[in-house]
């Protein structure tokens, strides 16, 4: 209810969000500011609390994905009459080290087609944290990797139906590897996770080496297979409470909403851009005008490919007022939006699109402004936290949930 209402007010508009297979391949930015997301779907386990895009391990597939995926990486980069310039790169999945031995290649194409003197970021499933790995891995070319820990205790990983591994060695191999970025991923919400239990992962994640921690609240989506389901809105609060806490202790800075890093070290964040471009089945990109996403099916991507068409199942058209709203979404995780940048892309002050939301926010001092920029306040960021879940499960798990459905859908209409 909370988020159909704010997408009425917050949009002007009773017409709902939508999806529809009306697809256009115009790539016209509004920022310089352009990130890459590559999606690699293969996992050797489908852990059933992972929501994402995946697919079991098949040898027989890699080739022809990673034909697919280059493919699609020179008809994206065609539609340019010169390279764009690129700010962040980051592989995901699924577990992207299980195309180890061509993610050269892929980065190769990526280089010919756009300007990337970047960092490039890489998740990693614990199962492949080798040194050996870790060393192919750094002399590709990545210099950034975030490990999907999710928990180091054994009931924790029970719990969610993660096979134990040792996570705390897989992190020291990491650190001693020399990243220069090294992100642990935790979940916290899991049944029977005291504060105790998730203070000694949070805590364990920095003495072993994280430059960064991500905690994200445990979500039940409605195709997940999960058996024990999270922990309430209260019990979660009281976690997060103590992350928060804890992060202070500590001297480190809370750079998102679920996000932990030690003092002056550079971000892992893949999603908090002013425009992306995605490649791999239901990778999305965000354009001046569009939400595009790939899809899903993995067969269907690398068919639809080798037809020489760009796989984009579905478009969402943004209103200026939408595309700002995006953006404004996204910029809150971070904890604060700057009036520069936001003019800088939409050629207007914050304060003349959003000025009542604005007042509205600071009235409720869920926002505070200094100078031209407005900062979450404590109360903001917990609201924040409760309104990004129902984002989640309104919005993103249809869309997900229809799309992994049916490869290619006629619409898919968002509330």
């Amino acid at each position: 209810m909370i988020t159909s209402i704010l997408r009425v007010i917050l949009t002007r508009s009773f017409k709902p969000l939508m999806f529809t297979s009306k697809v256009d391949y115009k790539m016209e930015f509004d920022s310089n500011e352009i990130g890459i997301y590559v999606h690699i779907p293969f996992c050797k386990t489908l852990c059933p609390f992972c929501p994402y895009n995946k697919i079991k391990y098949d040898e027989s597939m890699i080739n022809p994905y990673k034909t697919a995926l280059i493919d699609e990486i020179n008809m994206v980069g065609g539609l340019y009459g010169r390279k764009k310039v690129i700010t962040s790169v980051y592989f995901g999945g699924g577990s992207p080290a299980l195309m180890l031995n061509e993610l050269g290649e892929i980065i190769t194409a990526l280089k010919k087609n756009f300007n990337i003197s970047t960092s490039i970021g890489i998740e990693l499933h614990p199962s492949d944290i080798t040194k050996e790995s870790l060393l192919k891995i750094k002399s590709i070319g990545f210099d950034m990797v975030s490990i999907g820990i999710q928990s180091f205790q054994l009931e924790c990983l029970n719990t969610l139906g993660r096979e134990y591994i040792d996570g705390a060695e897989k992190v020291r191999l990491v650190k001693a590897a020399g990243f220069k970025t090294i992100d642990v991923d935790l979940i916290f919400g899991i049944a029977n996770q005291g504060e105790d239990i998730l203070k000694k992962d949070f805590l364990m994640a920095f003495e072993l080496g994280a430059t960064q921690v991500s905690t994200y609240p445990f979500i039940d989506f409605s195709y997940a297979n999960n058996i024990r389901k999270p922990l309430g809105k209260q019990e979660k609060k009281r976690l997060l409470n103590c992350l928060e806490k804890t992060s202070i202790e500590i001297g480190c800075d809370r750079t998102a909403v679920w996000t932990f890093a030690k003092k002056g070290t550079i971000r892992y964040s893949s999603i908090t851009r002013d425009a992306f471009i995605g490649f791999g089945p239901s990778a999305t990109s965000l354009t001046k005008e569009f939400l595009k996403l790939n899809t899903f099916s993995v067969e269907e991507y690398i068919k639809c490919v080798n037809k020489g068409k760009i796989p984009t199942a579905m478009t969402m058209k943004f209103s200026e007022r939408n595309r700002a709203l995006y953006w404004l979404f996204w910029n809150a995780y971070t904890l604060k939006f700057n009036d520069d940048e936001f003019k800088k892309l939409f050629g207007v002050n914050l304060e003349k699109m959003f000025k009542i939301e604005l007042r509205i926010g600071i009235a409720l001092r869920l926002l505070t402004k200094v100078e031209n920029s407005y900062i979450l306040t404590k109360k903001g960021t917990y609201f924040y936290h409760l309104l990004e879940q129902k984002y989640t499960n309104r919005y993103i798990d249809k869309s997900w949930r229809e799309a992994r459905k049916n490869p290619w859908p006629n619409e898919i209409r968002l509330y």
